[in-house]
């Protein structure tokens, strides 16, 4: 039976968020194709995991056995991300852009989750692992466009999700999100609703096929 591990990082509920609502049809596709499977969720805008400080990540560069109980108590919540990124067989991950990169909290993960040696590096644990990640925005960054230079999102993502994890990534992209909400972006309505279509129909035919591609 495999398992999905569903992060998400908006700060709005899936009534108000663009990637919430994403996540939730890749979700909600997974466990139709796939009821006996488990499905892992980490809602990083309820329940956002502490900053990495110097504790911390002086104890990924350390011998277990000396750390200091400060250490411990540090890289027990490192280890555990860490365990939840490699029971998974799948990863979705909700990534809106806020003033033109990831959430603060997502960033965070990352940097908890990222263990030079185990999750990442040559010989990441991860290494080939399916990740579809959603990566909403209120504009269009997309090439050609007069804010493609400011997409940072997709960039960074790709660099550390498969450069430093080793983890085999898929893009989502709804855009234009905030044409409802911004009168000056009346006219590109009829875009918005047709990117958020477009992405409800990508998460579940990519969840279905990563679904059939696990139990092959």
């Amino acid at each position: 039976m495999a398992t999905l591990l569903l992060i998400d990082s908006s700060v709005f509920p899936e009534g108000g968020s663009a990637s919430r609502s994403v996540t939730a049809a890749f979700r909600k596709t997974w466990e139709e194709q796939h009821p006996d499977g488990t499905v892992i969720h980490r809602d990083l805008g309820a329940d956002p995991v502490p900053h990495l400080d110097g504790v911390g990540a002086s104890a990924g560069f350390s011998d277990p056995a000396t750390h200091t109980p400060e250490q411990q108590a540090a890289f027990a919540l490192r280890t555990q991300l860490a365990e939840e990124l490699e029971r998974a067989d799948a990863i979705v991950i909700g990534a809106p852009m806020y003033n033109f990169t990831i959430p603060s909290t997502l960033k965070a993960w990352l940097d908890q989750a990222i263990i030079m040696g185990r999750t990442a590096g040559e010989n990441s644990s991860l290494k080939g692992k399916p990740v579809t990640v959603v990566a909403s925005r209120g504009g269009s960054y997309a090439p050609g466009t007069p804010r493609e230079p400011f997409e940072y999102v997709q960039n960074y993502l790709e660099a550390v999700l498969n450069g430093g994890f080793g983890l085999e990534v898929d893009f989502i992209v709804p855009e234009l999100t905030m044409a409802p909400a911004n009168p000056a972006m009346t006219e590109l309505i009829p875009l918005y609703e047709a990117s958020r279509e477009k992405a409800h129909e990508e998460a579940a035919t990519k969840a279905k096929a990563l679904v059939e591609r696990l139990a092959a």
